[in-house]
């Protein structure tokens, strides 16, 4: 299973981006991105392409939810990784 990762843009350099998520910090090409973005904006991250702006509260949120699930012990489960 592949999944889009949110991540928030730390900084730019031409069509790539740093981008942090959770403290691990990749660079990820904004080729496939059809808008513009900025540092702290929130992207999809897939594949090593931004693929998706979405809202800041919406990335928070989202990293708050999957900090969530990483203390409950769900990533480790054996159901997650079938």
């Amino acid at each position: 299973m592949c999944l889009a990762v949110p991540s928030e843009i730390v900084s730019l350099n031409d069509s790539m981006a740093t981008v942090s998520v959770g403290g691990a910090r990749r660079e990820v090409s904004l080729l496939l991105l059809p808008e513009e973005v900025r540092p702290g904006d929130f992207v999809l991250v897939h594949a090593g392409f931004a693929i998706q702006k979405f809202e800041r509260e919406a990335g928070l949120e989202a990293h708050r939810l999957l900090k969530e699930l990483e203390e409950s012990g769900v990533f480790e489960s054996q159901e997650f990784c079938q």
